[in-house]
């Protein structure tokens, strides 16, 4: 079943947190020096990440050589889905041509901290880590026949670099509920 995002958070801070990447390396995740920091909850095995898998990664790369960055983040419990755990993040990462960081949050504080509540689900930070945007990719999911376009996601962007507010209501992003470790499921928002 799908779920949707809930809740306006913008105005929220991105926290500050140290993840893992597919090959153990840690990484800060508010890091000085770009211009917007993009972070997108995904997983290897969710068809609504699948469908627009290769699309992000070009958007992303589009958008790299302007000061965004982009940190893709697995918050799923990787015991009952292992297919989402190092192997698939790597299978994940040469399947889509993604460019950019793939972190792991084992723990889930950092989906806790964020609100995240699907895959995929992608916050937007400015150059202060103050959230500009929190919602959908495009209007397209995996059966409803609508084109890939990114277009939501790449004016939230657009909005952002050129200091504008992005335009709300934000739609919701879509897609497959994260699978909290046991005790960890967060409370209705």
């Amino acid at each position: 079943m799908a779920v949707e995002s809930t809740g306006d958070l913008v105005g929220l801070e991105l926290p500050a947190v140290t993840l893992p990447d597919a090959s153990g390396e840690l990484h800060q995740v508010k890091e000085d020096g770009h211009r917007a920091t993009l972070v997108a909850f995904v997983c290897n095995h969710c068809p609504y990440v699948q469908h627009i898998e290769k699309a992000l990664g070009v958007l992303c790369s589009t958008f790299a050589a302007q000061g965004v960055r982009t940190l893709a983040v697995v918050s799923n419990d990787v015991a009952q889905y292992p297919e989402d755990d190092r192997d698939g993040m790597i299978a994940q990462i040469n399947r889509a041509g993604w460019e950019f960081l793939y972190l792991q949050d084992a723990d889930q504080q950092f989906a806790r901290a964020l609100g995240a509540v699907c895959t995929p689900d992608f916050f937007l930070f400015d150059h202060n880590f103050t959230l500009t945007y929190r919602g959908a990719f495009d209007r397209s999911s995996p059966k409803n026949g609508e084109p890939i376009s990114g277009d939501l996601l790449e004016a939230a962007i657009r909005h952002t670099l050129a200091g504008q507010e992005v335009p709300r209501p934000h739609r919701p992003a879509m897609g497959c509920g994260i699978k909290w470790l046991p005790g960890m499921e967060p409370e209705a928002q």
